[in-house]
């Protein structure tokens, strides 16, 4: 592993937390039925009304998908991490809506994931 690549435990650590405690905050804010957690806004319900851009939301993928491929390069994992971005491929006309999941995934991590 090239050194300019290289993280450290504790900085992983960090970087793990931030992740986790963006998660929460934005789950929290899902559940009272905001959109936009799990997709952009073009995925949306198409009766949805007053989109507003949730930028919050749009860094939380981001750090996900750096965190995941950061942990790749050690072949290790963050299983709330991968559920995360497991949640943000469901697009489906029948799926269930983003506070659903949001309230869900909520309670799974609360009851110890």
């Amino acid at each position: 592993m090239d050194h300019e690549n290289h993280i450290d435990s504790a900085q992983l650590q960090s970087l793990q937390q931030a992740f986790r405690d963006q998660l929460l905050a934005c789950l929290e804010e899902c559940t009272r039925g905001r959109h936009g957690l799990f997709s952009d806004v073009e995925h949306l319900p198409a009766d949805t009304t007053e989109i507003q851009p949730w930028p919050e939301a749009a860094r939380l993928r981001e750090l996900a998908f750096a965190l995941q491929s950061i942990l790749a390069q050690s072949e290790t994992s963050d299983p709330l991490c991968d559920q995360f971005l497991d949640l943000c491929t469901i697009h489906g006309e029948y799926d269930p809506g983003e506070p659903k999941l949001a309230r869900a995934f909520l309670q799974q991590i609360e009851s110890g994931m």
